[in-house]
């Protein structure tokens, strides 16, 4: 039995053995061609850009510019945008609003909205209901601006730099109530800071209301 396996496995032909085809090892002298070209390309590059006028170099240099500092406020719209949608009352989108401008639903919020203001400071101010103690109402006259001002204003229809004004507002007034009891517990300071916010963040997002009659001159 032995003998007959010695005599097939002497008789059998050889398996072929597969060798793997080898990249030849990269010179000294193809890596030197390697960095030349690319040197030669980048050349060319900067000769073609030379070539360009001034002005289209200033402008691209420009353009260049407003891209890198516009993505990171493109960024924190979004995110601001996204959390006030997600907390807030939905603003005015694709779906047309009722309340549009000119309507009665419109007007109603907006007097709801100053006048949570108004009322708010009064209570803040430990004008209405006055206590000696903190209060549950002068609590809710702190936080009026963010449960009624900004929630009426986002409910109606507005334009875009408003929705990035009470975007940022929704988001801020949290921070302000709750950070500056650290440095002073008082109800009118807050509601100060509050009120301080509001304004500013408009005159950045919104700007300065323009006079139609001067504008139409």
């Amino acid at each position: 039995m032995s003998a007959s396996l010695a005599a097939t496995s002497l008789c059998a032909p050889p398996v072929p053995v597969k060798t793997r085809a080898c990249a030849p090892p990269k010179t000294a002298s193809s890596s030197a061609e390697e960095e030349t070209s690319t040197s030669d390309h980048s050349k060319t590059l900067e000769s073609l850009t030379n070539l360009l006028p001034a002005e289209v170099k200033e402008a691209a240099a420009q353009i260049e510019q407003k891209a890198k500092k516009a993505s990171p406020a493109k960024e924190v719209n979004k995110f601001a945008r996204d959390a006030a949608s997600t907390f807030a009352p939905r603003p005015s989108g694709a779906v047309k609003n009722p309340a549009f401008k000119g309507s009665l639903l419109y007007t109603i919020f907006e007097v709801q909205a100053w006048l949570s203001l108004v009322v708010g400071g009064l209570l803040s101010y430990n004008i209405i209901f006055p206590t000696d103690e903190p209060s549950i109402a002068r609590l809710i006259g702190m936080w009026s601006i963010w449960m009624f001002t900004v929630p009426s204003l986002r409910a109606r229809e507005c334009t875009a730099a408003e929705k990035d004004w009470l975007n940022y507002l929704f988001l801020l007034i949290p921070i302000i109530n709750v950070g500056l009891p650290f440095v002073w517990k008082s109800f009118p300071f807050i509601y100060t800071a509050d009120v301080a916010a509001l304004a500013g963040m408009y005159l950045w997002k919104v700007g300065l209301p323009k006079d139609d009659s001067n504008s139409a001159a």
